[in-house]
């Protein structure tokens, strides 16, 4: 299927798609399942069923602030029980609308102050360099980031574990995110232990509000702990259990980002010979445009709220709008030879809340846009400037392709190294 061309594009109409229901489509398409679509019905925008429901899919800029006019979406009933399910669950931020989630969503973003910031950047890149020092003879860099992400991200989160425990809450994390874009038994078994992670979140909760654990001072699971929402009443257990993962399970996440941030090292030398040259500016170029160009999570879909018009056609509440995350990353209407790995295209460009969506737009402070998007920039650099400047190691003989009809999409080999050690500075 052809892939969109900036000056071919109809941007006022939004045309129908002639098979009744695209649900299998996009299942088997994966990441370009919007573009092409678009492609084909020469316009940014096309209706169609997913899985049975009416729904407008669309991407670039206009759609993003479209889609990301506050107030005119609600998430509730917007994803799918099997994503749902392992992504947020019933309760979260992302499920609350107007002033419950004004609340919620201003305390998940009074941790990300620029010291608090510093700490998990800090605690990511010491335990990456721990498990430098010792790599594991022939393991995927994707895995061995993995747990250092979620390492740090307890201790960040202020959840005191033992170490079984942590390994546990590592594989249950990444069967989260490994699953979210399935069906059927894969699912289903994440849920579950979605589930057994939930159910020792609220055990904390429980034993630190009954005074059986202390809970470090200033972090994120005491303020949960503690917090009481706009109705005055505090939180339910079961509820801060949700929402303690849902801070875990997306620095896990980062590991995503950060084993393409290593293998664009792989493909870009030059950009790695900047990063350790200390070029002004260019490591944070660098991560936004791995950002950019990584497959991270396809699509965000939304419910129509408050009613509206656009494009010559009226959303009544309750339809269902996609939004393509992935694709507006890869506009060529934005970005110039979209496709192609280029840090330079952030010198002297701001990214606006609309042009460069890989975790959502709009505001975060009002919008449903990602709360720890500054951290996870935060953490990248932090772990990229290891991996790059303090590191040394090679790259063996390995399936390196990106597979895009997979969600969500890593290397092949999950980018295995060897012959790793520390020493460069």
């Amino acid at each position: 299927m052809p892939t969109p061309d900036a000056t071919t594009l109809d941007t006022t109409t939004i045309p129908q798609a002639r098979i009744p229901d695209l649900t299998l489509g996009f299942l088997a398409d994966g990441y370009d399942f919007v573009r092409e679509r678009c492609a084909h019905y020469g316009s940014d925008a096309f209706e169609a069923r997913l899985m049975g429901r009416r729904t407008v899919f669309c991407f670039g800029e206009e759609a993003a602030r479209m889609f990301y006019e506050p107030g005119r979406f609600t998430r509730r009933d917007a994803l799918p029980s099997f994503a749902l399910k392992l992504l947020q669950d019933q309760g979260s931020v992302a499920t609350l609308d107007g002033e419950e989630h004004r609340a919620r969503k201003a305390l998940f973003m009074s941790f990300m102050t620029p010291e608090r910031l510093d700490a998990i950047a800090d605690a990511a890149a010491s335990r990456l360099r721990a498990r430098l020092a010792d790599y594991p003879t022939g393991a995927p860099l994707h895995g061995v980031l993995r747990d250092v992400l979620c390492r740090a991200a307890c201790d960040w989160v202020g959840v005191p574990v033992s170490e079984a425990d942590e390994q546990g809450l590592v594989e249950e994390a990444g069967a989260m995110i490994d699953e979210a874009g399935s069906v059927g038994p894969a699912n289903w078994i994440a849920r579950l232990r979605r589930h057994h992670s939930e159910e020792m979140l609220s055990s904390l909760a429980r034993d630190a509000r009954e005074g059986r654990v202390a809970l470090p001072e200033g972090s994120p699971a005491a303020a949960f702990v503690s917090w009481r929402g706009p109705d005055g009443a505090p939180l339910d257990e079961a509820v801060i259990a949700v929402e303690l993962l849902n801070l875990i399970r997306p620095i896990v996440a980062i590991a995503r980002f950060e084993t393409f941030a290593a293998l664009a090292l792989v493909e870009n030398p030059q950009s790695r010979a900047a990063i350790r040259g200390h070029e002004e500016g260019f490591l944070t170029r660098f991560v936004e445009e791995v950002r950019r160009t990584a497959p991270f999570f396809p699509v965000i879909a939304g419910r129509v709220r408050t009613p509206f018009a656009w494009r010559g056609r009226d959303f009544e509440e309750g339809e269902l709008v996609v939004l393509d995350l992935y694709g507006t990353d890869r506009d060529p209407r934005l970005w110039r030879d979209a496709d192609r790995f280029d840090p330079a295209r952030f010198r002297g460009r701001m990214p606006n809340a609309y042009d460069l969506v890989p975790q959502g737009g709009g505001d975060p402070f009002s919008g449903h846009r990602c709360a720890g998007e500054w951290l996870t920039v935060a953490v990248m650099e932090s772990m990229t400037a290891v991996l790059a400047r303090e590191a040394e190691w090679t790259v063996p003989e390995q399936d390196l392709s990106v597979d895009l009809r997979e969600i969500p999409a890593l290397p092949k080999s999950g980018l295995v190294l060897s012959d790793v050690r520390l020493g460069h500075g």
